[in-house]
């Protein structure tokens, strides 16, 4: 298997492979408390790094703290072309829930409790999530919570700065603010709310990181998609992975697992070379989704 297949794309100063790992399955079930089997998760962050990961997404509201130090105790000290992007802006409630923690000192608490879990002295890439609404992306300024981390930026606790949860509106506010090297929003081969802003971010060289890149929480689930895929004997979640590789050369990609089983079937997906009846068939998906949900 080889993942370089897929090419790269720029990450703040570096280089990064498109095909990347993201860690919020390693946590327990809601992404709340440990998981059932820390060693199957650690050896799952074991496997990405030596199938060439070298860009893990994560968080210290995951778990909380679960997957930070999951990822510490696999892979410290850190592969040194080993990018680790973390997001702060959220906390989690005692019943799981999912709070905003959008304050200047909950920010900067945020930031050093992510370089203490991950034990690392500057953080490769923070993003920002807005959290105005819990039903996706909605209105509102980012520009205190940015002030807070070009701050921190200034102090050498993080390199770079990126957003998640956001609309084209605070986009374009924050790149007045910072240098914005990534979005992170809801997108998948269904839901495709982001294509606009897609295009737009890779005429700025920007990158565009889907997170639920295969439905999240309700796996994706579409006809079309399985034929495409009995057709190019491949799994579905193959197809719609490769969908989004082809989908812009700017978007990189962060599947998340717990099943080591699960992890190589992701990252053998930079092998698919969807033909031009595929990419056709599939942009039926989202019509697809929006006729029967």
């Amino acid at each position: 298997m080889n993942i370089d297949q897929a090419g790269t794309y720029t990450l703040g100063d570096r280089r990064v492979k498109r095909m990347g790992y993201g860690a919020m399955q390693l946590a327990g079930p809601g992404v709340f408390g440990p998981p059932r089997e820390p060693e199957t998760a650690r050896a799952v962050l074991r496997d990405a790094i030596e199938h060439g990961v070298d860009h893990i997404d994560t968080s210290d509201f995951y778990g909380p703290h679960v997957t930070n130090h999951l990822i510490r105790e696999a892979l410290h000290p850190y592969p040194d072309d080993l990018t680790l992007v973390t997001k702060i802006g959220a906390k989690r409630g005692e019943d799981g829930a999912w709070n905003p923690a959008f304050a200047p000192d909950e920010l900067r608490r945020a930031v050093h409790d992510n370089l203490q879990h991950l034990g690392l002295e500057t953080l490769d890439v923070v993003n920002l999530r807005a959290m105005f609404s819990a039903h996706g992306p909605a209105e509102g300024s980012l520009a205190e919570a940015l002030d807070v981390l070009a701050e921190l930026q200034r102090e050498g606790l993080l390199r770079h700065i990126g957003l998640s949860n956001v609309t084209p509106t605070q986009v374009a506010e924050a790149r007045a603010i910072v240098d914005i090297v990534c979005v992170q929003n809801f997108y998948n081969l269904a839901h495709r709310d982001d294509d606009a802003l897609i295009d737009d971010l890779a005429g700025q060289d920007i990158a565009y990181v889907p997170f639920f890149p295969l439905g999240g929480f309700n796996p994706l689930q579409s006809g079309i998609l399985d034929a495409v895929a009995a057709r190019r004997n491949a799994t579905p979640m193959q197809i719609a992975l490769a969908w989004l590789l082809q989908r812009s050369p700017n978007i990189l990609l962060i599947p998340g697992t717990s099943s080591p089983q699960h992890l190589r079937e992701n990252l053998a997906a930079t092998a698919l070379e969807l033909t031009a009846d595929d990419l056709a068939e599939l942009d039926r998906v989202a019509g697809e989704t929006a006729t029967t949900g």
